[in-house]
């Protein structure tokens, strides 16, 4: 396993990330947009992500299993139902939301391009390494739910 998986809790890459957003919005002012509506889309895009993130753990409350990311080895059940029959991984795609409706509010372009760096980073560093822990505990069952639910959307 590679020495940052699941190292850097998902909320810590979220302010890293939506702190370099913030601070290439600054470091290169040229690069801002105008966009009417870019303050409503921002909080629209910020509920929508904080809601989907509410619905995951919800969902993981209703199974009594841990929606820590960092307790891999407290996870006592397999959530396939609610958010998670359309996403395996709603409160990430929570996440991202929130930070693009945070690049929406900074209006710059390379807040944007920072958006995909996260999703890579999350994958490669959190998601997998999840993937591959619950490939191990529920082995078939989880293995069918792979096949039937986008890891993303």
């Amino acid at each position: 396993m590679n020495a940052l998986a699941l190292k850097v809790p998902p909320v810590a890459q979220v302010i890293i990330t939506a702190a370099a957003m913030y601070g290439v919005s600054k470091m290169v002012p040229a690069l801002t947009f105008s966009l009417n509506g870019s303050t409503a889309l921002a909080v629209g895009l910020g509920v929508m992500g904080l809601s989907l993130g509410i619905m995951g753990v919800t969902q993981f409350r209703i199974a009594q299993t841990t929606p820590n990311p960092q307790a891999l080895e407290k996870v006592s059940s397999l959530v396939t139902s609610g958010v998670y029959q359309y996403s395996r991984n709603p409160m990430y795609v929570g996440l991202v939301l929130i930070l693009l409706g945070w690049a929406f509010y900074l209006s710059h372009f390379l807040a944007f391009v920072l958006l995909p760096i996260f999703i890579l980073y999350m994958t490669r560093f959190q998601i997998q390494p999840e993937e591959r822990m619950m490939a191990q505990k529920f082995g078939k069952t989880y293995q069918d739910y792979l096949n039937k639910v986008r890891r993303w959307i």
